[in-house]
């Protein structure tokens, strides 16, 4: 199922970087570029609920929406972490470490796959913890002013992007100890 309402609301946050990379060219005022950058990745974001949502409401899963829905996850976020790198309220390391984690993952979730182990690297609790904290920080650490009169979110996005990488190395440990007894087996 290729073309599904919830695959084609995974194929939006892919389609949605260039979109909020672009807003950063645009000719019009620093905040402006903020608070549109950060209304779209709010949206973006929550197509990743609901496309779930309603692929199980719709009953149109399938193997390549499986697949798609963290391929979208993590192009979104990385590139949004380059973005605020580049704009310098994110740490060069916090994006090494967020994204890097993504590949390493990524790649052991697939040999794990291949070799019939899946279920030892599925989805823990932990990852997800860090997807929320990221998701909070990166709007927070986008739109970068004040926010409801007071909360100033650079300050709450950095702490949040920092935590998120402290989540995000503690999920790698988790992961890697739960792959080791096959990695060990498969390794000799």
């Amino acid at each position: 199922m290729f073309l599904t309402i919830p695959t084609i609301m995974t194929w939006t946050r892919i389609f949605a970087i260039p979109l909020i990379v672009g807003v950063f060219y645009l000719p019009i005022p620093m905040f402006e570029q903020n608070l549109v950058a950060t209304v779209m990745f709010v949206v973006f974001a929550l197509t990743d609920w609901l496309d779930g949502y309603l692929a199980r409401k719709l009953n149109q899963t399938s193997a390549f929406g499986a697949f798609l829905d963290p391929v979208a996850d993590k192009f979104l976020v990385s590139a949004s972490l380059l973005v605020l790198v580049h704009l310098g309220r994110a740490d060069v390391f916090v994006a090494l470490i967020i994204i890097g984690r993504e590949i390493a993952i990524s790649a052991l979730r697939e040999w794990m796959a291949q070799i019939g182990a899946s279920k030892s690297v599925a989805v823990h609790m932990v990852g997800k913890v860090k997807t929320v904290v990221q998701m909070v920080a990166i709007p927070f650490l986008l739109y970068n002013g004040k926010l409801l009169g007071g909360i100033n979110t650079g300050i709450w996005g950095h702490w949040l992007i920092w935590l998120s990488a402290v989540l995000t190395v503690w999920s790698m440990v988790y992961y890697l100890q739960k792959a080791l007894p096959e990695i060990r087996r498969h390794a000799k």
